[in-house]
């Protein structure tokens, strides 16, 4: 199953090293390069040891960052009070930004880029591969002061109504905290995430009591203690989780049909990923079978099911597939 994952994923890889949330042939818009699926999807190339192919996606983003240095540079002088004047999440195969309006405020995307960058180059991976890749860090470190990460209402990672999201404050922190051990951080930048966090948790938002969002902490993030994670993954699994996946939330709009809320297969190897890291090996093993379960005939694993059992056209899903990858090899 990985080695048949890792095809799949490198069918989604287009000629610049970035992939596609999912098939070209959806026709669904998942042709397109987001910065948060490029970095669930390295995960995959990590675990197999491909360096080059995690090396040549962080080389890309930070190109992408490269080409719209200058909106980061003009929130650092000044927070923009249009959505549009912040880093899009969303890329053509050119690097172009996607013009329609897509939920355009994801800082989760911008704090998960520092977290990866610097968790592989601990790793001895080739990330920061030049001096305006380092400038390009201290600017995202000085955006996210800019923007007052802590306290600011994004549209989070289903990129939908702006609030405060605990999942995207601690993708934040968790990206301070990483990424300070090559660039400097003021003290108080990770501080003021971390208050805020502990404001929060256990809820994702004013909205949402719990979330799918909310496993990130725990997995990449790992930056919530050993109670919190116990109780994001007990709130998961009594009130989200299903066989065929795990709700985003309660009352999820997104494919909702006859008020059933659709069914995200990424969740299922997401908690089994968690529950590994907690020590706790027969709910891993658990989420693991369901997480082949919910494959098709072919392996592949599909965004989501409508109603319980339609998978819908994005099929496979890279950030799927890889935390499939990561879940099997454990």
């Amino acid at each position: 199953m990985i080695n048949t994952s890792i095809n799949y994923l490198k069918s989604l890889q287009i000629n610049n090293g970035l992939f596609r949330a999912s098939k070209k042939t959806a026709n669904t818009g998942y042709d397109r390069i987001w910065i948060r699926d490029n970095l669930y999807t390295s995960i995959a190339f990590e675990t197999i040891n491909d360096k080059t192919t995690v090396e040549n996606i962080y080389h890309e983003l930070f190109n992408i960052f490269k080409k719209y240095e200058w909106k980061i540079d003009e929130v650092i002088k000044e927070k923009p009070t249009e959505d549009f004047k912040f880093i899009h999440p969303l890329y053509t195969d050119t690097l172009e930004e996607i013009k329609e309006g897509w939920g355009w405020k994801q800082n989760d995307a911008i704090g998960g880029f520092l977290f990866f960058t610097g968790y592989y180059q601990s790793k001895n991976y080739n990330i920061i591969c030049s001096n305006h890749c380092q400038t390009i860090i201290e600017k995202l470190i000085k955006y996210l002061q800019s923007i007052k990460y802590w306290e600011d209402e994004d549209n989070g990672m289903w990129e939908e109504n702006k609030e405060i999201h605990a999942s995207s404050v601690g993708a934040c922190v968790a990206g301070l905290n990483m990424i300070k051990n090559y660039i400097c951080v003021p003290d108080n930048l990770i501080k003021n995430g971390e208050n805020s966090l502990n404001n929060i948790l256990p809820k994702e938002s004013k909205t949402k009591k719990t979330d799918l969002s909310l496993l990130s902490l725990i997995y990449p993030y790992n930056i919530v203690n050993e109670k919190i994670k116990k109780r994001i993954l007990n709130d998961t699994e009594k009130n989200l989780a299903h066989e065929k996946g795990i709700t985003r939330y309660i009352n999820d709009q997104y494919y909702n049909q006859e008020n059933i809320e659709a069914k995200w297969t990424m969740g299922l190897p997401w908690m089994a990923i968690c529950y590994y890291q907690l020590g706790n090996f027969k709910k891993y093993k658990e989420y693991l079978i369901k997480t082949i379960n919910a494959s098709n005939n072919k392996l592949e694993m599909t965004e989501l099911f409508i109603n319980n059992k339609t998978p819908n056209k994005n099929t496979p899903l890279a950030w799927s597939q890889s935390l499939l990858v990561k879940a099997m090899s454990l």
